[in-house]
């Protein structure tokens, strides 16, 4: 037997390498590069003229392919593109206590009612589950419970013959291999155990779900190269001390990336929102400064969102600028081209800016709404409560174009609105449109 070696694993991308550098060379990460312990050093690969080679096949079906498991949980199954299919992979991640197992509880619910469904939890012991699913209601549901970490054991039960049709892993950072001498969460323990999970699943043809640990910086924790090998990625967004939960889509392999689930955190753990456009907007009973209404598209679903200005004097050398559900970069480069193309100062001024219900914005399309909230809490005018605003604010001062307009028109329209400030070219027919303030 080889004696140990000892490598340095970069956190980021994975990359192996034989002394500790303060900067990964590949993925350029600082800091990222941890010691673990090896048997053995693997050399390269010997060829035999005895493997057999590969064998391909035509893109066309030979069988019916297997239909999608639904949940009959909406907003999950639209996050995922209709369902979970069979043989898909999936990680979930999120802060903690942010309503990561209560979903997946809930959903293995659901799955049992017609498929064998496992949840196997590393962090938790049965009867801890048994207290969760009867605080949920869902205790009646045929759900077979596990607390396991030895993936040796797991990967025997997902080969058996009564395998599970559905099973859930809580969470891949507890999962360990006992060939590998490293601890579990590190880095060769999360990659090697989730490559053999991901085996085992295309193989029987498993929907596997894996919940996954997030970093400080809000990024699934272990190497980088474990949101390439799944089929999809999700993200559960949201402020612990608010009530609404995003689900959204970062990667899937079935589906469109960027659909959002909209979920409350209740007693009776996570129900779906039906109409989140009513949810995130307030229909104020009296005009309010620095409130405009953003009609946004998050995946293929259009949604009305409540963007808040509060622009006020300041006392300090540098006036703060303070975003919360927004790129801080872009509410500067806004506040700038107003300066500098329209002759607005907000010199000596704390600009405050929030999106009302705990949502987080990257759409470009939201600049009309942010503006006009500035400029309303700014000017002290009002923006009229019928109007909805959606538009690019380019550097010149121009307003681009954006996509899916008739579909943000449709979602405005259908929760009252009647007025529009976006982009001239793609003004709707019998729509008043906003032009000053």
């Amino acid at each position: 037997m080889s004696k140990p070696s000892n490598i340095y694993i970069c956190n980021s991308c994975g990359t192996e390498h034989t002394k500790w550098i303060g900067q990964c060379p590949d993925c350029k990460s600082w800091n990222s590069l941890h010691e673990e312990v090896v048997s053995h050093i693997p050399k390269g690969l010997k060829r035999d003229k005895k493997t057999p080679q590969v064998s391909f096949s035509s893109l066309e079906y030979e069988k019916t392919p297997s239909q999608r498991h639904v949940t009959q949980i909406q907003e999950f199954d639209r996050v995922c593109g209709g369902g979970i299919v069979p043989g898909a992979v999936l990680l979930v991640g999120g802060d903690p206590g942010i309503g990561k197992s209560t979903l997946l509880l809930q959903i293995a619910a659901k799955f049992s009612e017609k498929h064998t469904c496992a949840y196997i939890s590393g962090e938790e012991g049965l009867d801890q589950i048994r207290l969760r699913a009867q605080r949920l209601e869902v205790s009646h549901a045929h759900v077979n419970l596990a607390s396991e970490t030895n993936l040796r054991r797991i990967i025997a039960t997902l080969e058996s013959d009564d395998a599970p049709t559905v099973a859930i892993i809580d969470s891949i950072q507890t999962m360990y291999l006992d060939s590998l001498e490293s601890a579990p969460g590190t880095v060769s323990q999360v990659r090697t155990c989730a490559q053999e999970l991901i085996q085992v699943a295309k193989k029987k043809n498993i929907a596997l779900v894996l919940v996954g640990h997030v970093t400080k910086e809000g990024n699934i924790a272990g190497p980088r190269v474990l949101e390439h090998m799944v089929d999809t990625v999700l993200y559960f967004e949201g402020d612990r001390n608010h009530q609404f939960r995003i689900l959204r889509s970062v990667k899937n392999r079935f589906g469109p990336t960027d659909e959002i689930g909209v979920f409350e955190m209740t007693q009776l753990g996570l129900q779906e929102v039906k109409n989140p456009s009513a949810s995130f907007i307030n229909r104020h009973d009296t005009a309010v400064n620095g409130s405009c209404v953003f009609a946004g598209v998050e995946g293929t679903r259009p949604i009305l969102i409540e963007v808040q200005s509060l622009v006020a004097d300041s006392s300090l050398p540098s006036p703060r600028r303070t975003v919360i559900g927004w790129e801080s970069s872009r509410l500067s480069m806004i506040i700038a081209v107003l300066e500098a193309r329209c002759g607005v100062s907000f010199a000596g001024k704390d600009v405050y800016l929030n999106i009302a219900g705990g949502l987080k914005i990257i759409e470009p399309a939201a600049d009309m709404a942010v503006a006009l909230s500035l400029l309303s809490s700014l000017a002290h005018v009002p923006v009229p409560s019928d109007v909805v605003a959606f538009g690019e604010i380019g550097l010149s001062g121009e307003i681009r174009n954006v996509s899916q307009v008739n579909a943000r028109l449709k979602e405005a329209k259908k929760m009252g609105f009647r007025g529009q400030l976006s982009p001239s070219k793609k003004r709707k027919k019998n729509w008043r449109h906003l032009l000053v303030l």
